[in-house]
């Protein structure tokens, strides 16, 4: 019998990854879309025609018990969210409610709908905010520290709640930084690729950024998809994290992108102090060890590939 997923945020780059894999691996994937005047089905375009899109919203409980009766999924992927964290303090209520309640309407439309349906949500390596440990673990506490990753909290524990108090299959990926050509040019790796390619083409001459030293733990996108996947064909629910087990900092980002192109980062960037984040979460790296023993998923790309295909996209571009 084919199975069928329904995934929200399908627009989005996790979201088109993981609905081209669910389609390989003979899925029937349905995708949640939001109704907006201009189309926003870049990333799924080239595969639209093997997906069936329903229209549906995060803020609207009855839309998403339609698209679960319509869909009848085996599977919930929620990838949807206001998830871009600088806007998240300027937009705090708007992020709320997509992030953090939207999650909350889900799950009860699943317990009314679907409850044999499995969950996945979308969780997040900003729920730990400024850690007391390094590298992370599952059991480490979260210390949020701006309103994204406050509501991601929210988003993470009610998935919990459910998944105990209803006996729901809900189960959270903590997902660190995860980058791909597809990734919005607003986020600082697409921004670093993008800037090299367009410098040696000679279509800019500089690139601001904000603190070189900040360090992130990048992976792909497409490895965080498949370890989305993985946690959902497990017997029992649980959360695992979601990264590379790496830090890598911004300057070396920008070293290893500059160098890709040919050229010495040092003659091109400079520090503008308005792209420091407010209260910059220094040191965030997750522990792979429970996913890796319990599923065995470790990420097919190193840093070092992925700054390549991006490059390589952004110069093509």
């Amino acid at each position: 019998m084919t199975k069928k997923a329904l995934i929200t945020g399908i627009t989005g780059q996790d979201g088109s990854y993981l609905a081209e894999l669910l389609i390989k691996k003979g899925y029937q994937v349905y995708g949640l879309v939001r109704r907006s005047s201009t189309s926003n089905l870049i990333r799924i375009n080239h595969f639209a025609d093997e997906i069936s899109i329903i229209s549906g919203d995060l803020l609207d409980q009855s839309s998403l018990m339609d698209a679960i009766a319509q869909s009848e999924p085996d599977e919930i992927y929620n990838l949807a969210s206001q998830s871009y964290v600088p806007l998240s303090w300027t937009q705090p209520s708007l992020t709320a409610e997509y992030t953090a309640i939207g999650v909350s309407r889900i799950l009860e439309s699943i317990r009314r709908i679907k409850p044999d349906a499995k969950f996945y949500q979308a969780s997040s390596s900003e729920v730990f905010g400024q850690p007391d440990e390094s590298p992370q673990t599952e059991k480490t506490a979260f210390r949020p520290r701006n309103p994204y990753g406050t509501a991601k909290a929210y988003a993470h524990w009610i998935t919990g709640n459910y998944r105990q108090y209803y006996n729901l299959y809900a189960c959270c990926g903590i997902t660190y930084t995860h980058e791909s050509p597809r990734r919005g040019t607003e986020f600082v790796f697409r921004k670093i690729t993008r800037g090299a390619a367009m410098i040696k083409l000679g279509l800019a001459n500089e690139l601001k950024l904000g603190n070189l030293d900040a360090r992130r733990d990048w992976c792909y996108a497409k490895d965080a998809v498949e370890a989305m996947w993985l946690i959902m064909q497990q017997e029992k629910p649980d959360d695992y994290i979601i990264g590379s087990g790496k830090t890598h900092s911004v300057r070396e980002l920008v070293d290893t992108a500059f160098k890709c192109v040919g050229l010495n980062y040092q003659d091109y960037v400079s520090v503008d102090p308005q792209f420091y984040r407010p209260d910059e979460s220094i040191q965030l790296v997750g522990s792979i060890d429970k996913i890796k023993s319990q599923i065995g998923w470790t990420p097919k790309y190193s840093f070092e590939n992925l700054v390549e295909v991006m490059v390589d996209h952004d110069l093509k571009n």
